[in-house]
This record gives C-alpha cells, sequence and structure tokens, in this order.
C-alpha cells in the first residue's frame, strides 16, 4: 500500500503544497487533477523520491520511502510529465537496456519485455529507432518501461498527453492489467476519460487536496 502522509513542499517560503494525505490500495487507480501549477507534477516527484518533502512522509508497505530510496524504487515503475529517452537506440534495444538495467533476472527479461510491449500496443516499432518515432510512440515506449517490472507502485503523470484515440480507448483496460498488480497513480486533466477508469479522482487546489 502507499501511503502520502502530511506532505508539504514549496520551492519558496510559499508552500506549494499543504498537508496532502492520502492512501492508494493495491488495485485502485487514484487520479489526481488541478489547474496547470497546482502541483501535480511536485506531488509525483515526491512520491518517486526525487524530491524530498519539508514535512511529512511517503510511505510503502507502512516503511517511509526516504529511509531507503533505492530500495523503494526498485517497486516503482514512474512515467515522468517529460520523458527522455536514448534516441539512437530501436526500441526493443532501448527496453532490453532498460530490464538489465533495473535488475530484472535474466531469463525473466524477454517474458517482461514482450508483456509491456502487447500492453501498450507497440509491436509494430520495437525494430525503429527511437528518435524516428511520433511523440505519442515515444510516450508508449515510456509507458512500457514503466511497467517492465510489474511494479507494485506506478507513478503516471500527464498521463494522456500526446496520447491519440486509439490509446486513449485502451487506457481503462492498461491501468485494469497494471492495478492487478500495482498501486496506481494518475495525474491530468481529462476528467471524462479519467472517470471511466479511476477508483478515485482528487483535486488539488490551493496547495490542498
Amino acid at each position: 500500500m502507499l501511503e502520502v502522509r502530511s506532505i508539504s513542499f514549496g520551492f519558496t517560503k510559499t508552500p506549494l503544497l499543504r498537508d496532502v494525505s492520502f492512501v492508494v490500495s493495491p488495485g485502485e487507480v487514484v487520479s489526481i487533477t488541478g489547474r496547470n501549477g497546482c502541483g501535480k507534477t511536485t506531488l509525483m516527484r515526491l512520491m518517486a523520491t526525487l524530491l524530498v518533502p519539508q514535512s511529512g512522509q511517503v510511505l510503502f508497505d507502512g516503511k517511509d520511502a526516504f529511509s531507503d530510496p533505492l530500495k523503494y524504487r526498485q517497486q516503482l515503475g514512474y512515467l515522468p510529465e517529460n520523458i527522455a529517452l536514448y534516441e539512437d537506440m530501436a526500441v526493443r534495444e532501448y527496453l532490453l537496456y532498460r530490464a538489465r538495467i533495473k535488475g530484472e533476472a535474466p531469463k525473466r527479461i524477454r517474458r517482461r519485455i514482450d508483456d509491456a510491449v502487447q500492453l501498450v500496443r507497440i509491436s509494430d516499432i520495437l525494430r525503429r529507432p527511437i528518435r524516428d518515432l511520433s511523440q505519442g510512440q515515444k510516450k508508449r515506449v515510456a509507458l512500457a518501461d514503466a511497467l517492465l517490472l510489474r511494479p507494485r507502485v506506478l507513478l503516471l503523470d500527464d498521463l494522456m498527453a500526446a496520447f491519440d484515440g486509439e490509446m486513449r480507448e485502451a487506457m481503462g483496460e492498461i491501468l485494469k492489467t497494471a492495478a492487478a498488480f500495482s498501486s496506481v497513480v494518475v495525474t491530468g486533466h481529462e476528467l471524462d476519460e479519467m472517470e471511466k477508469w479511476s477508483s478515485r479522482i482528487l483535486v488539488l487546489e490551493g496547495g490542498r487536496l
């Protein structure tokens, strides 16, 4: 279980996030929305242990994620708002590299890649260099990367941006599959679509949920 407990954070003296708390159980897809600049991406970076809160905790299975962030990140799949891929690699080469660097057992890597590729529907671009892909295709590759090791926590920031209609239609199935092994948190603005597949929708306003 993932728990955000009384998190506060700011880049200036004025807090961007104030006493934010919520829990995401295994099997849940919790979506967070709010105006641009309200702190959604900052909150996701805190949950990914890429930023340190000024107060509060991120707990995973009851343990403080910041007490051993490397161990926590082994259980984490993270799709950032701004994706960065190795553009000179082909898609399959990149996913193979990522599975290895994440420490997956060699005998399981092929199965992990095949499952992620099938789920996000990129089997037709596996041999293509990443630099030749559209933004939507690159985001599919980044999503496959986040899903590779069947993480127990899955953070998907601004998930629907750059995806075409086909991928948006498939998102319910993708997230249902991911929630079978993960506590899923999604941010975005697409309320009509979020309502189709979210367990709960949380709204950030004025730094609070």
